[in-house]
């Protein structure tokens, strides 16, 4: 999502408190969270996809192959 969306975001936020919002304009403000939303689930699926854990043995769990549905690409 680039900036541009999230300042729209914020400016609806600020409208909404002091005058209000139409019909459109609630409609745009819901379009947008919702985007902002899957957007930010997406990032963290793939930040948590990325982590691997060392365990007391010695061996390490990749924790997006193990829980995320990630499968392993080298043969």
């Amino acid at each position: 999502m680039d900036q541009s969306k999230i300042d729209r975001i914020n400016t609806l936020y600020h409208k909404s408190k002091s005058v209000g919002l139409t019909e459109e304009e609630k409609d745009e403000q819901a379009a947008l969270r919702k985007e902002y939303i899957e957007t930010i689930r997406r990032n963290m699926r793939a930040n948590l996809n990325n982590i691997s854990i060392k365990e007391k043995d010695g061996t390490v769990t990749d924790l997006g192959k193990k829980y995320g549905g990630i499968k392993d690409t080298q043969s």
